[in-house]
């Protein structure tokens, strides 16, 4: 995929970029192409991203340790604020409670929007925490270990006699 020249995209028609995609991205291992539709529009102020995408993924199971095929369909949406941020980040700050408006993504307006990155990222959120081959799955059977009964060490043999002794 494209990366989006974001000033570019204002001339646009309707400010708006539509790709269709079926192809792989880096970093992710699919069985299938990610195949999909994203939609970016410039709205002023700030980027307006879509997409819609599907592909299917190899996954272990966290119980059985086998593994299974998971399709992976995603439908996110995002806005993007488009102002000069600085890359100095003050080690003050790296020390206080963070307010949830602080929590946006950001990008220079004359900059570029990273569509392959972008989509990426929101496969790999969308990748289950809990990855499970079936609901009943039972994991894996420990085969049972007979345990010889213990043995007793005839140095101690004195003692035992005399801890009998005791209790009787």
């Amino acid at each position: 995929m494209d990366t989006i020249y974001i000033p570019q995209l204002t001339k646009a028609p309707q400010q708006t970029e539509v790709i269709s995609f079926n192809e792989s991205i880096p970093g992710l291992e699919s069985l299938t192409p990610v195949q999909g539709q994203l939609t970016v529009t410039h709205r002023g102020g700030y980027l307006d991203v879509s997409a819609k995408a599907e592909t299917i993924v190899t996954l272990m199971c966290h119980r059985c340790l086998q593994q299974y095929n998971y399709r992976l369909s995603i439908a996110p949406s995002e806005l993007i604020w488009l102002e000069e941020t600085t890359d100095q980040i003050d080690p003050v700050l790296l020390d206080r409670d963070i307010a949830a408006e602080d929590l946006l993504e950001t990008l220079p307006p004359k900059g570029t929007f990273d569509t392959t990155t972008w989509l990426y990222e929101q496969l790999c959120l969308e990748l289950p925490q809990r990855q499970l081959c079936d609901q009943a799955c039972q994991g894996i059977e420990l085969a049972t270990v007979e345990t010889p009964a213990p043995t007793i060490d005839r140095r101690w043999a004195s003692l035992e006699t005399f801890k009998d002794q005791l209790r009787g």
